[in-house]
């Protein structure tokens, strides 16, 4: 005789394991998502005060709480034309380990949309062509509501090794 007790728990912790869940919004049109666990807040576009000789990703620099943070325009990041600001753009805060201590940086998106659990089974490799980002900026490809949102590595998208010098001046060229 069986009792409740005995009872084999339910297969929860494998499906669990199996989903992760995504902070998406929209930027140019597009949905992107990023890994939960690297956000740390959502704030209100506005105040960020521009530093000169910054690559043009990088909008400037914001006070939060008494933190110097520095604010990546991700569709400048992309390639595109600089965000505009509008009603519903705001500032994802990313926190990530690094070998100095966590990185705070800010990200400017058009739009946050929602929280989503996208099963691992329902991610797709990033494609070796077909977007118009770089390929090592996508971690991979959540399929959700029959289309798809790019998941970005985070990691990848913050390093800056990679991003152009800003111009030298006329004066100092010559």
């Amino acid at each position: 005789m069986t009792t409740a007790s005995q009872a084999p728990a339910p297969a929860t912790a494998p499906e669990a394991a199996a989903t992760a869940q995504y902070l998406t919004f929209a930027l140019g049109g597009e949905a992107f998502g990023i890994g939960i666990m690297a956000v740390k807040e959502i704030i209100e576009f506005g105040n960020v005060t521009e530093v000169p000789m910054m690559p043009p990703s990088i909008r400037g620099v914001i006070n939060l709480r008494g933190a110097v943070v520095p604010v990546l325009d991700l569709a400048a990041r992309f390639g595109r034309a600089p965000a505009v600001p509008g009603r519903r753009t705001c500032i994802v805060i990313v926190e990530l380990a690094a070998p100095d201590g966590p990185q705070v940086t800010g990200v400017i998106v058009d739009a946050v949309s929602a929280v989503l659990d996208i099963p691992a089974a329902e991610i797709e490799p990033a494609p070796a062509f077909g977007t118009r980002i770089h390929g090592d900026y996508i971690a991979g490809m959540g399929k959700v509501n029959g289309g798809f949102v790019i998941l970005l590595d985070v990691a990848q998208v913050l390093v800056l090794d990679d991003a152009p010098e800003p111009a030298a001046p006329a004066a100092l060229a010559a």
